[in-house]
């Protein structure tokens, strides 16, 4: 796009901004895409003027260099994040810009429709001028969701792997579907973090409900035992399955130098004897047992 060209298309801007803002905010306010229930019609109008003053200073700087619309790019990157994080779809968030065309491009025809030639160079810059920003914001927002994506999916990891207190000293993780690094990274986050909180000396690491062992989960639950080591807490693996049992020995998967139980119960039996407490039936609970005959 050509200086010359911007340039008058900032001066007409400067002459017809109101009328321009006007009619581009009425226009978004009657569209079918108009989202009313996520930005009202004054936060509307505000990001509209904001929006429209940049274009008017980056058209009147314009140089044919990229950093001319550094602002008006930056002034789109936030207002796609925050639309994203709304609920906006990508085509509501890049119809914002691409709904300015209509109203330019009648000031445009109004001041140079006796200029034939002017009219179509000053159109073409505009249109890829706002293409182009259009097209950014389109960029920013889905960059944005996959944040939004990755965010909720380590919320959803964190509270797939709780941890929880078991008995004094003693914690519990139970572990429920695959077993990849990203989520053993989390469940040993989450782990350290709890035995540095409890001082826990013994953690059960429940695999129950994980369906299949192979060698890089093996190798996974291995990682998160020694790093509880490290930090001084023993673990304890339970829910060893007859055909985990024999996948594991298969696989020729060490794990002599941790404790494997077959049930939780089996483990926390295990884990209370280490830990010096023992739980006995109570007295009251005996004699009111039924008698046997």
């Amino acid at each position: 796009m050509g200086q010359k060209t911007m340039m008058r298309l900032a001066t007409i801007l400067e002459r017809h901004e109101k009328d321009v803002l006007n009619e581009w905010v009425d226009q978004q306010l009657a569209a079918v895409t108009r989202r009313r229930d996520l930005v009202n019609d004054q936060e509307l109008r505000e990001d509209s003027r904001r929006f429209l003053a940049i274009f008017r200073q980056a058209a009147q700087n314009e140089s044919g260099a990229d950093a001319d619309w550094g602002e008006a790019r930056a002034f789109l990157e936030d207002l796609s994040r925050t639309r994203a994080r709304q609920g906006f779809s990508p085509s509501e968030t890049a119809t914002f810009v691409f709904s300015l065309k209509q109203p330019l491009f009648a000031r445009l025809r109004q001041d140079l429709g006796r200029d034939p030639d002017a009219l179509a160079g000053e159109m073409w810059s505009t249109s890829v001028a706002l293409d182009r920003l259009g097209l950014y914001t389109t960029e920013v927002y889905q960059k944005s969701r996959e944040e939004v994506i990755v965010h909720q999916q380590r919320e959803m990891l964190e509270l797939s792997t709780p941890v929880v207190q078991l008995w004094q000293g003693v914690l519990g993780l139970p572990l429920i579907g695959t077993l990849d690094s990203a989520r053993t990274q989390v469940v040993m986050e989450n782990l350290l973090r709890s035995i540095v909180e409890t001082g826990a000396t013994i953690a059960v690491i429940d695999i129950t409900g994980v369906p299949t062992v192979d060698t890089l989960v093996a190798q996974h639950l291995l990682k998160t035992v020694a790093a509880a080591r490290l930090m001084g807490a023993d673990c304890i693996i339970s829910g060893i399955r007859p055909q985990i049992a024999q996948t594991i020995v298969h696989l020729g998967v060490d794990l002599n130098a941790v404790t494997t139980k077959a049930t939780l119960a089996d483990a926390f039996a295990v884990a209370l004897q280490r830990t010096g407490f023992a739980v006995t039936r109570a007295a009251s609970a005996r004699s009111a047992s039924p008698a046997k005959h």
